[in-house]
């Protein structure tokens, strides 16, 4: 398969290169993803991914009340490398633009969309991860046209 990454390689470096394939990253998003949250990474693990990166929201809820609010309490350095890796992946990929536009035309904010762009971004990376193949845009886009 074309698409698979060579056996030769170290896990770190299959996971460098599957990375490396997805729409957005760079060398500091990268780096700083492997930096600071190579644990779940390395355990492909997308629920505390998400939450370390501050993507996954918080629902507070009091009697009748239920409210959805962000994240604060997580790492800075990943949120703030997932804000640009949605950001760039955004603006470079078409499926990833489609997303950013719809939330935007639904009335949320730029930073709630971005942050919703990031938490696809890293479904598909655990994705990707787990079963060792490099991101092909064209995949993304064929169920679409069905």
């Amino acid at each position: 398969m074309p698409g698979r990454v060579r056996r030769g390689q170290g896990a770190e470096q299959c996971d460098v290169t599957i990375l490396r394939s997805m729409p957005g990253t760079g060398r500091i998003v990268i780096a700083t993803l492997l930096a600071e949250a190579w644990q779940p990474l390395h355990r492909r693990d997308y629920h505390a991914l998400r939450s370390l990166a501050g993507v996954a929201p918080v629902t507070l809820r009091s009697g009748k009340r239920c409210l959805v609010v962000r994240r604060y309490a997580c790492n800075r350095r990943l949120a703030n490398a997932l804000y640009h890796w949605a950001r760039v992946a955004s603006q470079r990929d078409a499926s990833c633009r489609r997303r950013y536009v719809a939330l935007r035309q639904r009335g949320h904010s730029h930073g709630r969309a971005l942050r919703t762009v990031a938490d696809r971004l890293l479904a598909v990376a655990c994705t990707l991860l787990h079963r060792q193949t490099l991101f092909e845009p064209s995949h993304a886009s064929a169920p679409a046209a069905a």
